[in-house]
C-alpha cells in the first residue's frame, strides 16, 4: 500500500486559480444580464434584437422584421448591444408605424374609420371598449363574451366551465 501512496504523491498537482479569476466573469455575460427598456416595455438583453422587440405589445413578428429592415439592423443584434441612438430610432418608428395597412392591428377603425397599429397599454384599452360596445348592443359576440362563454365557436362540451359553479349532473336533495 505504501507504494500506491507514493504513486499517488508524485502526481503534479494542478495550481489552484486565485479566487479572483473564478469570480471574474466574462465581459458578454455581463452585458446581457442587462434589461433595456423600449416603449415602457422590459427586454432582456441576451435576446437577440428580432425576438426582443415582439416582447413589445402590438409587435408581432411580421412588425418587428418589418422594423429591423426599414432602419438597416441586423435580426442577431443583441439587445443589450444597441446604442442609445438605436433605441431611440426604434420608438421613433413605433409612435410613426409606416408601413403597409394590412400588417396593421386596426384596420378600418369602427368609431374613426382610420387604420392604425396600436401599440402598448392603449390595444388593451381599446379593446376593452371593443368588447363593451360588443355587450352594449348584444351581438353574439357581446352575449358570448358576457355569459364567459367561447367567442370563436370552439366546443363547449368538456371545456370553458365557470369555476365555482356546481358540477354537471344531478344534484342531491338537501335536507335542512
Amino acid at each position: 500500500m505504501a507504494e500506491k501512496e507514493t504513486k499517488q504523491d508524485n502526481k503534479p498537482q494542478k495550481a489552484a486559480k486565485p479566487e479572483a479569476e473564478k469570480k471574474k466573469a466574462r465581459p458578454e455575460e455581463v452585458q446581457y444580464d442587462s434589461l433595456v427598456r423600449i416603449n415602457g416595455y422590459d427586454i432582456p438583453g441576451s435576446r437577440g434584437l428580432y425576438v426582443g422587440l415582439t416582447r413589445i405589445k402590438g409587435v408581432s413578428w411580421a412588425v418587428a422584421n418589418f422594423l429591423i429592415l426599414k432602419l438597416g439592423m441586423k435580426h442577431e443584434t443583441k439587445v443589450s448591444s444597441l446604442s442609445k441612438d438605436d433605441i431611440k430610432k426604434i420608438e421613433d418608428f413605433l409612435a410613426n408605424i409606416d408601413m403597409p395597412d394590412f400588417m396593421k392591428n386596426r384596420r378600418s377603425d369602427i368609431e374613426t374609420g382610420e387604420t392604425s397599429h396600436i401599440i402598448g397599454n392603449a390595444l388593451d384599452i381599446r379593446k376593452d371598449f371593443d368588447i363593451k360596445r360588443m355587450k352594449k348592443m348584444k351581438s353574439y359576440k357581446g352575449v358570448r363574451h358576457s355569459s364567459k362563454l367561447p367567442v370563436r365557436g370552439q366546443r363547449t362540451k368538456s371545456h370553458f366551465r365557470e369555476k365555482g359553479r356546481s358540477a354537471a349532473g344531478v344534484r342531491k336533495k338537501t335536507t335542512a
